[in-house]
């Protein structure tokens, strides 16, 4: 069984890693970003109840966020293990997903933290080319993910695993598995 949490600062390649990892461990990644989609998209309760806090540019509530989180891991493909990106975003999320895997009498394996200096980072995101990325932008959302996930890379500290997010795809991947101890 894998159940991992990976944390990083935007630009560091958590979403990469995470489809990569996710076919290597035979484990669906699970992104918070993707649930807020397909339930948005399918008009679901909760994505309509997200929708109203997307429209208007605010931060989706961690109630609704949690909600999602915990239909996705009860899915059959979310058993024998899972590899979340994006959640938790704080220790209130962390409790709650504590709660959900406590509830099967589970536990997380690791959290695996991609640790990416930010000069690099930036570089990263200003390379992408997005009208939005000024490079003001991108060292204020660095400041916000270290103010937010801070707490919750002490709030892990005993699962915490911290593991060099530069090199290619292979490379990082390779370093995480090895983390892991799960290498293929």
């Amino acid at each position: 069984m894998t159940r991992v949490v990976l944390v990083g600062p935007p630009g560091a390649g958590k979403g990469t890693q995470a489809t990569t990892l996710s076919q290597r461990l035979g484990v669906p990644h699970i992104s918070t970003g993707d649930l807020f989609r397909k339930h948005v998209g399918e008009e679901t309760p909760l994505g309509r109840e997200a929708k109203r806090y997307l429209d208007s540019g605010e931060l989706v509530p961690d109630t609704v966020t949690n909600e999602m989180v915990r239909e996705r891991l009860a899915e059959p493909d979310a058993k024998s293990g899972f590899l979340l990106d994006g959640f938790p975003r704080n220790t209130k999320q962390a409790d709650v997903l504590g709660e959900i895997l406590a509830e099967n009498g589970e536990s997380l394996d690791a959290v695996i933290e991609l640790k990416v200096p930010e000069d690099e980072l930036v570089k990263r995101l200003l390379g992408r080319g997005r009208a939005d990325d000024t490079e003001e932008v991108i060292r204020r959302r660095q400041q916000v993910y270290r103010s937010e996930t801070a707490p919750l890379l002490e709030y892990y500290s005993d699962i915490l695993v911290t593991v060099d997010g530069i090199g290619d795809v292979d490379e990082v991947s390779t370093r995480v598995l090895d983390a892991l101890g799960k290498r293929s």
